[in-house]
C-alpha cells in the first residue's frame, strides 16, 4: 500500500512539473493567459516556493486519482480517463473550493484554461504511472 501511495504521489508531483506547468508556459507564451508558470515566490503559510506547493498538491491529487481508479477497477482507456479526471475534477475543485478560499470568487472564464492545464496534468499522471509501474515490474 505504501509503495502504491508513493508511486501515485511521485507521478502527480512530476506531472505538475513536466506537463501542467509547460502547458501554462505555452498558453502564456501565446498570450492566451497573463500568468507565467509558477516561480520561486513563497506561498503562505509555510513559505515554500510556488512550484513546490503546486507539485505537492499534484502529488496529493495523484494519490486520490489512482486510489479511485484502483477502487473502481478502471483499466481500459486509461490515458483519456486520466486526462478527463484532471480536466474536470481538478478544475471544478479549483473553481468551487480553492478560488473562494483565496478570496478570488467563482471565475467561470477560467474553465477552458483549467481544462487544458489540468487535463495536461492528468495525461502526465498516465505517462509517469505507466513508466514507474513498468520499472517496478521489471525489477
Amino acid at each position: 500500500m505504501f509503495r502504491f501511495t508513493l508511486l501515485a504521489f511521485v507521478a502527480g508531483f512530476f506531472a505538475v512539473l513536466c506537463f501542467h506547468q509547460p502547458a501554462v508556459g505555452l498558453l502564456h507564451a501565446y498570450g492566451v493567459i497573463p500568468s507565467a508558470p509558477y516561480g520561486t515566490a513563497p506561498v503562505a503559510p509555510l513559505g515554500v516556493p510556488q512550484w513546490f506547493s503546486a507539485s505537492f498538491w499534484g502529488g496529493v491529487w495523484g494519490v486520490v486519482m489512482l486510489g479511485l481508479f484502483t477502487r473502481w477497477r478502471v483499466e481500459n482507456g486509461l490515458w483519456w480517463k486520466c486526462g478527463l479526471f484532471g480536466a474536470i475534477v481538478l478544475t471544478l475543485v479549483a473553481l468551487l473550493v480553492v478560488f473562494p478560499l483565496k478570496g478570488r470568487g467563482f471565475m467561470p472564464a477560467v474553465l477552458p484554461i483549467g481544462f487544458i492545464v489540468n487535463g495536461a496534468w492528468g495525461l502526465g499522471m498516465w505517462v509517469f504511472t505507466r513508466h514507474l509501474v513498468a520499472r517496478r515490474e521489471a525489477a
